[in-house]
């Protein structure tokens, strides 16, 4: 499978490396094809612009600028995002991400106020993220991050395509054990991808 892992963190040192590691190399030694998007390390720009935003409802010049990002999601049958949870969401540059790069007419076309899917090939979309709060906190502020992937961007995939989440909560307080766990755990889900 053509897997495409979408990284955002800013720190070499992270422990979201180390997540993005094991998510790849697990992924790699089962055999599938992976497209690794380190977005700091690539120097994507999350800014769109006013004429960006001029052209971006207009599919016949809205990948000016962004062609290499769409070409490489329009590869992938599987998403897999790895990143921190800052504020309840995903950073500002994974949002910048899917705000430059998900446009009209490369993930959906818009037909009298009727979204259609276009990114059909995709089958699976997983997140690997770390939060700082317990599990209940985010579950009582409704998830958004985990809403936004398993609604919004699940809705413009393939039928029946399928979600992960996994999440090591507490990270503010995390220990080398529970930090291990979860690595091993991510390994395990990986694993069976």
């Amino acid at each position: 499978m053509k897997i495409l892992v979408v990284y955002c963190h800013p720190r070499a040192d992270s422990y979201a490396a180390a997540l993005r590691d094991a998510v790849c190399t697990t992924l790699a030694a089962r055999g599938h094809a992976v497209d690794l998007l380190d977005l700091y390390a690539e120097g994507f720009r999350p800014v769109m612009d006013a004429d960006e935003r001029g052209r971006y409802n207009d599919p016949a010049v809205n990948r000016q600028g962004i062609e290499d990002q769409i070409e490489r999601l329009l590869r992938a049958e599987a998403l897999v995002f790895v990143y921190p949870t800052w504020w309840y969401g995903m950073p500002a540059m994974l949002k910048g991400w899917f705000d430059r790069v998900w446009a009209p007419g490369v993930v959906f076309d818009i037909n009298g106020g009727v979204i259609r899917p276009l990114l059909t090939g995709v089958r699976h979309v997983a997140a690997v993220t770390t939060m700082g709060a317990p599990w209940w906190f985010a579950w009582f502020m409704g998830h958004p991050g985990r809403m936004f992937l398993s609604r919004g961007v699940r809705a413009v995939c393939g039928r029946g395509c399928r979600f992960t989440w996994l999440a090591h909560d507490r990270m503010d307080s995390s220990t080398p054990e529970t930090r291990a766990r979860f690595l091993a755990k991510i390994r395990n889900a990986f694993g069976r991808f």
